[in-house]
């Protein structure tokens, strides 16, 4: 019997989130980076809480990221259950659909919990979409 189910391993995908505003770019060709050291989730399995910190660097294309609403759609995470991996593929992803960057990647560095700690790293470029950087 599976300890990790396949619905264990969706959890929070499709959970409903702050929308993730923009602004219009003034300059072309410089990197932003936006840290969240107090990042939390939860474990879809054990529902205990998950720390740890998220670093969104991009290369903005037309909009920048608005940062007070990025901050409350990453507080949105909060209670969700859902696994790092998850965490950092789908903010990723809502990041790059909200201002559509040149390049970005997100890296996840999240708490020792039983003697282990994660690092989750993704990228997104433009001319290659996901998985490149």
């Amino acid at each position: 019997m599976a300890r990790y189910t396949k619905e264990h391993a969706r959890r929070g995908l499709d959970a409903r989130l702050p929308a993730i505003e923009t602004w219009a770019n003034q300059f072309p060709g410089y990197e932003i980076t936006v840290e969240a050291p107090e990042f939390t989730s939860v474990c879809p399995k054990t529902g205990l809480p998950d720390f740890g910190m998220l670093v969104l660097r991009y290369v903005p294309d037309q909009r920048c990221l608005e940062l007070k609403s990025y901050k409350e759609y990453l507080l949105a995470y909060r209670n969700l259950g859902i696994f790092y991996e998850n965490v950092v593929n789908r903010a990723l992803r809502d990041v790059v659909a909200a201002c559509k960057p040149a390049r970005a990647t997100l890296t996840g560095v999240f708490n020792a919990r039983g003697g282990m700690s994660a690092s989750v790293t993704a990228s997104y470029a433009k001319r290659g979409g996901f998985g490149r950087g």
